[in-house]
């Protein structure tokens, strides 16, 4: 972990500025915030569509629109917020915030998952209403920091410009740190974007914890002038975040597009949204969807 990351951490573990934190998600059982939320929102849904808030497990609250997912890890004394959602849509996202019964100015950090528009495109709102540091991966930070694309971007030239953000650290792989009692890993997955990070932390409720990953979009998605076989180094980080996403203790995945890990389709199951090999089943999902490109690259 760098110097810099760690004594980040530290001064905001001993600055915590709220009081303990209350239980929203008390109110209502998990099972019926999900229901709630698969009853207002469909399958790929609109990116700004407005979502009821609702609890995924413990102390991690899903605070996204129907389409877009944002995910807010409430701590002893602060917040963390992965993910803004874009610029309009993070008015969603401070209203779900609110509706738990916590204010913006609680969130004292700030996660990216990918440098794109459509998930962190109201992170510089986000970052002027909170206050809060923004943590990107090593390859994103240049990108959320300026608001211009990646040249290594497969979908470079595609998106139009964010806002820029004034305070943005950058993570390196594996990197973990302890935030107001939460225990956080940060995961380099490459390949939708070069800066691509997957985050993973436990939440419990009493006795019963979960180990959630919140694995970045990974979709060999690019514009029509790209080709990854054209990247063999780019190919290759791409496949080994594969794999360390495929390896990791997962009981919950979320994803920045609910439906790219059947979010809502889980909801709706006997079992719910655990699943012990979800992590694995993603990724293997994505490896599939991989293969298929580098098949029609090479006709």
């Amino acid at each position: 972990m760098s110097a810099k990351f760690k004594s980040f951490m530290a001064a905001l573990a001993a600055a915590a500025g709220i009081a303990a934190s209350p239980s929203p998600g008390d109110a209502q059982s998990p099972a019926a915030d999900q229901a709630a939320w698969a009853a207002a929102c469909t399958d790929w849904d609109e990116w700004d569509k407005p979502a009821p808030p609702y609890r995924i497990h413990g102390n991690s609250y899903y605070v996204g629109t129907c389409g877009i997912a944002a995910i807010l890890v409430v701590g002893d004394g602060g917040l963390l917020l992965f993910d803004s959602g874009t610029e309009a849509g993070s008015e969603v996202v401070t209203a779900n915030i609110a509706a738990l019964g916590y204010s913006i100015s609680d969130v004292k950090a700030l996660f990216v998952s990918h440098d794109h528009f459509d998930h962190v495109g109201g992170m510089a709102r986000m970052q002027q209403l909170s206050g809060a540091t923004v943590y990107a991966g090593w390859g994103a930070s240049a990108v959320i920091r300026s608001g211009e694309a990646d040249p290594r971007d497969p979908q470079a030239g595609m998106h139009p410009p964010m806002a820029p953000v004034a305070s943005v650290r950058s993570v390196r792989d594996g990197e973990a740190a302890s935030m107001f009692g939460i225990d956080l890993q940060a995961i380099a997955t490459p390949g939708h974007t070069p800066g691509a990070m997957s985050w993973s932390w436990q939440s419990c409720d009493g006795d019963d914890c979960a180990t959630i990953v919140y694995a970045d979009s990974l979709s060999p998605v690019s514009r029509d002038d790209y080709r990854f076989s054209d990247h063999p180094d780019y190919l290759a980080a791409y496949r080994a975040g594969l794999a360390k996403l495929g390896s990791l203790e997962c009981d919950i995945v979320l994803t920045p597009h609910p439906s790219a890990s059947d979010m809502r389709k889980r909801m709706l199951s006997k079992q719910g949204l655990r699943s012990s090999d979800g992590c694995k089943a993603y990724a293997k999902s994505i490896g599939k969807r991989l293969d298929k490109r580098l098949a029609k690259e090479r006709k």
